[in-house]
Formats: C-alpha cells, sequence, structure tokens
C-alpha cells in the first residue's frame, strides 16, 4: 500500500473522529439541556414542605405549636385554583397560618386568585396573618388587597402585635410592614408587649436585622430573597434584593442574638425571571416546642 493512500485513509479517520466527537458534544449538550429545563420547571412549577423546628424555655416542656409560613407567592397558581397549595395547608393543620408579604406582584391588576386563596384559607383556620411587602407597596391598586383580605377574615399585622392563646401556650406575633420599602415601626409593632411570652415576628424582609439592633422577637419569620431564586452548587445564591452578590441572608435558619434566629422562607413565586433551580418552590412548617 502507497504511502499516500495511507495518509488518505489516516485522513479520512481522522475526519470521521472529528465528526463522532462533535456528535457525542452534541448529544451532551442536548442532555444537559433537558436535564436542566426539566429541573428548572419542576423546581418552579412543583412545591414541597420545608419542616423547621425551634424550642424554648418560654413555654411549657411539652407543648407546642405549629405556624404555616406562605411567603412570595407572587400571584403563582398551583393546581387547579390552587387545589394542590390548599390540600397540602389543609393536611398540615396547623395552629397558625401565616402569610410573609408579596402576595402579589407589582404589576398584578386582577387579585381573583389571591382573595380565592385567603377565603379558603380562612374557612380552614380562624388564625391567618398577613403582613405587606414590598410589591404590595409599589401596587398601585394596594389599598383594594388589603381592604380585600380584611374583608375576607385575614388579619393583617401592619406594625401591630395580637397575643394568641394556643391550648396551655400564651404566645405574641407581631407584624411590621416592609421594611425595605422604609414602611416598618417597631416602637408600634412591640409597644406595650409582654415579654414573657414567646413572641414571633413577621417581617417580609431580613434586612431588619442590618437596619434595627436589639430586635425583642424570639423568632422572626421572613421571606423577599427566594433564596436566590436560581443558586448554583457549591456556591448557593448569587444575589437577592437588597443584598446583591453573594448575600449573607438568603435561605434558612440563623442565629441573631442569645436564643433568637431569623428564619427565611425560599417562598412559591418568582419575580423578574419565571425561573427557579436548585431551589424548589415550598411553603414551611414551623413548630415551636418547649423544653
Amino acid at each position: 500500500m502507497s504511502k499516500q493512500i495511507i495518509q488518505q485513509e489516516e485522513k479520512t479517520a481522522k475526519v470521521k473522529n472529528r465528526k463522532k466527537r462533535k456528535r457525542l458534544a452534541l448529544i451532551i449538550g442536548a442532555l444537559c439541556i433537558l436535564l436542566f429545563s426539566t429541573k428548572a420547571f419542576m423546581d418552579t412549577n412543583i412545591f414541597k414542605v420545608n419542616p423547621v423546628h425551634f424550642q424554648t424555655n418560654k413555654i411549657p416542656a411539652g407543648s407546642g405549636f405549629t405556624i404555616v409560613q406562605i411567603s412570595d407567592v407572587h400571584n403563582k397558581v398551583f393546581g387547579d385554583n390552587n387545589e394542590k397549595l390548599l390540600d397540602t395547608v389543609e393536611g398540615i393543620d396547623a395552629d397558625i397560618i401565616v402569610l410573609t408579604g408579596d402576595l402579589v406582584d407589582r404589576r398584578t391588576t386582577s387579585f381573583d386568585y389571591v382573595f380565592s386563596l385567603v377565603e379558603r384559607l380562612t374557612a380552614l383556620n380562624q388564625h391567618v396573618y398577613f403582613v405587606s411587602g414590598n410589591h404590595e407597596w409599589d401596587n398601585p391598586n394596594r389599598k383594594s388587597l388589603l381592604d380585600g383580605l380584611e374583608k375576607r377574615n385575614v388579619k393583617l399585622l401592619n406594625n401591630q402585635h395580637t397575643e394568641l392563646a394556643i391550648g396551655n401556650t400564651t404566645l405574641n406575633l407581631a407584624g411590621v410592614d416592609d421594611a425595605s420599602t422604609n414602611h416598618e415601626n417597631l416602637d408600634s409593632a412591640f409597644g406595650n408587649l409582654d415579654q414573657e411570652n414567646y413572641t414571633v415576628l413577621l417581617s417580609h424582609t431580613p434586612s431588619m436585622l442590618d437596619k434595627h439592633n436589639d430586635i425583642p422577637a424570639d423568632l422572626i419569620l421572613s421571606g423577599h430573597t427566594h433564596g436566590g431564586q436560581v443558586r448554583i452548587p457549591f456556591i448557593g445564591a448569587l444575589v437577592a434584593p437588597d443584598q446583591g452578590f453573594f448575600p449573607k441572608l438568603e435561605k434558612g435558619i440563623y442565629e441573631f442574638g442569645t436564643n433568637q434566629f431569623l428564619y427565611i422562607d425560599s417562598g412559591l413565586g418568582t419575580s423578574v425571571a419565571p425561573i427557579r433551580f436548585l431551589n424548589q418552590s415550598q411553603l414551611s412548617v414551623i413548630k415551636i416546642t418547649g423544653e
């Protein structure tokens, strides 16, 4: 066999190998896109229940109460008219339901789905409380929304607090209007509050900790960050509202004082981009027990 023929065969083999590698790369790329898209779709549209547990000596040992936290819905609907979400909440049978802001988006013009949701929630539980988020304050129809919530028996904790008796436990439930838009008033929210009781503060944004010192709450329940919405492996959230890149308060539990905790729920909905990744939509079940 001549040298020319051998060289031609080697050249042909190299071309075939390049084509094979190219096809393999395309197949792998397509699979990665498919996997990414599937994961993003599931994280965005299928929610989970996230359990959280705190203990305190401020309530009798062996007693406790349960809170369902729903945050950052942004007018998103799960199932036919939120049936999946409502069935889940009903199955949990919590003592209290709290809505920690951004039920709607700033551009939401129709509140039908939100009103339908809260009507069903208040039918399930007499203790449903709401604090405002930045999207409520940015929505030009805010008053109509807030009036509609009150009309449907949702209790607005707009810089106020209330005292609740759950079994043999007495607790304070306080709420502040959105701090990221400078509508919070801690003096009003905590005025004449009995510090001997276990105190839960509802604050849409966790930036309360950056703005205020000595917050007299045992537990703060927040949202706002969406957990970064899109997360990167080994890094976590790249960006969060009010905090910019690589936020220090993104999702989960943080201790900010002696036996004082902040819990950030990553929420159910989306804003800016309608996608979540490695950060599944969720509601939280917070259990507080005596020790």
